[in-house]
C-alpha cells in the first residue's frame, strides 16, 4: 500500500467511524428527544439529522459520484432554517434516508483510487484546481467528516 493509499484509507475510516457514531446516536433518540433544541431558540435535533442527511446526499454530485438520492431534503434542511413550519419526514423515514445515503457513499468511496481522490471536486473549475490542488475530493471528505462531528457534538450536548 502506498502512502497516498494509506492516507485515503485513514480518511475513509474516519468518515465511517463518525457516521457510525452519528447513526447510533440519532437512532437511539426518542421522538421527544429529536424535538429538543440544541440551545434555546436554536435547531432541533431532528433538523440536524435531516441537515446532515441532505449535506451527505449532496456529496454525490460534488464528488462526481452520480445523482443525488434525496435532493428534496435541501428545501427542508439546507435552504430553510428550522422551525419555519415545514413538515419534516417522520424519524423512521429520515433514518431510512440516512442509512441509504451513507451506505451508498461508503460503497462509492471505496471504489475510488487514491489518484481519483486527489482530483478536483465538481464544485470548482479545472483552473481553480490547478491553482490549488489541495481543493480536491479528499478535502471535501475531510470537511464533511468535520461537519458531521461538529453537529454530532451538538446533539450529544443537547441530549443530556
Amino acid at each position: 500500500m502506498t502512502s497516498e493509499q494509506l492516507a485515503i484509507k485513514v480518511a475513509i475510516n474516519s468518515w465511517k467511524q463518525v457516521v457510525e457514531r452519528a447513526t447510533k446516536t440519532f437512532s437511539n433518540l426518542t421522538e421527544a428527544q429529536l424535538l429538543k433544541e440544541v440551545a434555546p431558540g436554536k435547531n432541533r435535533l431532528i433538523y440536524l439529522w435531516g441537515h446532515l442527511t441532505a449535506i451527505h446526499d449532496a456529496m454525490f454530485s460534488i464528488l462526481g459520484l452520480g445523482s443525488r438520492l434525496h435532493p428534496e431534503l435541501d428545501a427542508l434542511f439546507v435552504s430553510s432554517p428550522d422551525k419555519t413550519g415545514a413538515q419534516f419526514p417522520p424519524a423512521i423515514e429520515l433514518k431510512e434516508y440516512w442509512d441509504e445515503v451513507n451506505a451508498k457513499l461508503i460503497s462509492q468511496f471505496e471504489s475510488l483510487s487514491a489518484d481519483e481522490w486527489l482530483q478536483r471536486h465538481h464544485a470548482m473549475t479545472d483552473e481553480d484546481h490547478a491553482k490549488d490542488p489541495a481543493r480536491n475530493r479528499l478535502a471535501v471528505l475531510l470537511s464533511r467528516t468535520n461537519h458531521t462531528s461538529y453537529h454530532l457534538g451538538q446533539v450529544i450536548l443537547a441530549r443530556e
